[in-house]
């Protein structure tokens, strides 16, 4: 089995990014939902609310981020979309944390491609988002992902659900950190930890679904006949579940094509 994609989501809901290698760091991967949306009240907006969030890119190098909407385009300083401390919370399910609030125009721009008025936060690097300790150590942290540093699934998974909807569906509906090629549908389900590299993986919870994956990338159109097939294939209780949530245990970086190892 090997890395075959790999992808972060710097803003919580926004379009995720491909990336060749992956830099691993204490949050999880590099910049992934560091920053996230917020309604006037500090609660979180996603695509449940908005799906055309899906269709804003957002790009970070060393000195900028770049956010970018069908043609067109606004940048920040990285210091600027660090923003500065505020002792407002902002909630995020039911979470509540501070996060620096970025005072830019972005703002505005990103109210008018939501059609609602939305602000721009940052997790700074001293926050401590513990993940729920019925699955983690104390310590373990995620950013403003909705609950685990990484979620982890295999392209049998999604293959074996595009064949019952009967069209092809991008893996990054499901918004994956890893991508595992070389087993079969669903095999994700029965990995307790695997290792890439020097950095082993503890998969702690198999993942519910909402409607985001009905979503299409492209027109946010929704597509009830992905969610019927997940009820009829991937119901469990009342719940329906694709790919496992992750904790990382060190950092470091992985990159495609290297080999996923079964520990337990």
């Amino acid at each position: 089995m090997q890395i075959s994609q790999l992808f972060n989501y710097p803003v919580k809901s926004c379009k995720g990014n491909k990336l060749s290698t992956m830099e691993i760091d204490g949050f999880g991967p590099k910049w992934d939902r560091r920053w996230m949306i917020v309604d006037p009240d500090g609660r979180f907006i996603t695509q449940r609310q908005v799906a055309e969030m899906g269709q804003i890119g957002v790009t970070v190098s060393s000195d900028r981020v770049c956010f970018d909407y069908q043609s067109e385009k606004i940048e920040l300083s990285m210091i600027e979309a660090q923003g500065q401390k505020d002792e407002r919370l902002v909630t995020v399910w039911q979470d509540k944390l501070s996060g620096n609030r970025i005072h830019h125009p972005v703002n505005a721009w990103l109210s008018q491609k939501l059609g609602r008025e939305a602000q721009l936060i940052y997790m700074p690097q001293e926050t401590v988002r513990q993940v729920d300790l019925e699955y983690a150590q104390l310590g373990d942290r995620v950013g403003f992902a909705d609950g685990f540093p990484f979620l982890i699934i295999s392209e049998a998974s999604v293959e074996f659900l595009a064949e019952k909807v009967g069209y092809p569906l991008d893996v990054q509906r499901f918004r994956p950190n890893i991508v595992v090629s070389g087993c079969d549908a669903f095999a994700e389900d029965q990995w307790r930890q695997i290792q890439i590299g020097d950095i082993v993986f503890d998969l702690v919870k198999q993942c519910s679904r909402c409607v985001i994956p009905t979503i299409d990338l492209k027109t946010s159109q929704k597509q009830p006949e992905i969610m019927q097939a997940m009820l009829k294939y991937r119901k469990q209780g009342t719940k329906v579940m694709m790919g496992q949530n992750a904790l990382h245990r060190g950092e470091g970086h992985i990159t495609i094509g290297q080999e996923v190892k079964i520990i337990r």
